[in-house]
């Protein structure tokens, strides 16, 4: 299923979750799910949900009655999928939408494309530069190992250094502003 409109509000909760009349059973499982989906966070940068981060690529009810929810995570690494997949169970469950089974799926790959204009908006006031849109225009862009004109979240200079490839995480590198002085991370575009 599409997810809904991304003006659903994360506080809305699945109650308040706008499903077009007439619609069956599934279609508002499916619709509550998503808005749950919307308040679950990432365990390594909070600020964002997993909706935001755009981890989560499909919901729709099984014949079975379980609630597919696919999620592709960053990385075929990443250390947080387990806790992201019973994250996912326990929030949809919580809500009585049980029950849920989540897949993985690898194929197509992750990209930071695939975080909303909320989520860049939500990494810059958590203080982490948003990546640059790989596909800007339609368009692919090159994948620079020292991206160009990496923006202060907190003061909004471009005049910033790079000082480590490496942030908290492998998908952040850590930077620092020459104009406010201030170090930050940004999550790097891939």
């Amino acid at each position: 299923m599409t997810p809904p409109s991304r003006s659903v509000e994360a506080a809305a909760g699945p109650a308040l979750c706008a499903v077009p009349a007439g619609t069956g059973d599934r279609a508002r499982r499916e619709a509550a799910a998503w808005a749950v989906l919307e308040t679950v966070p990432d365990p390594e940068v909070p600020a964002l949900s997993l909706r935001d981060l755009g981890v989560v690529r499909d919901v729709s009810e099984r014949d079975d009655g379980r609630l597919e929810v696919i999620l592709t995570p960053t990385y075929s690494g990443c250390p947080a999928t387990e806790v992201i997949a019973e994250s996912v169970k326990a929030a949809l469950e919580g809500e009585g939408l049980g029950p849920v089974a989540v897949t993985h799926r690898l194929a197509p790959a992750w990209t930071t494309d695939w975080i909303s204009e909320a989520g860049r908006r939500r990494l810059r006031e958590y203080g982490i530069a948003p990546p640059a849109h790989l596909a800007a225009g339609g368009s692919e862009q090159p994948i620079r190992v020292r991206p160009r004109n990496v923006v202060c979240p907190r003061c909004g200079s471009a005049d910033t250094e790079r000082l480590s490839a490496f942030g908290s995480t492998a998908c952040k590198a850590l930077h620092r502003c020459l104009a406010c002085r201030e170090p930050f991370e940004h999550f790097k575009p891939i």
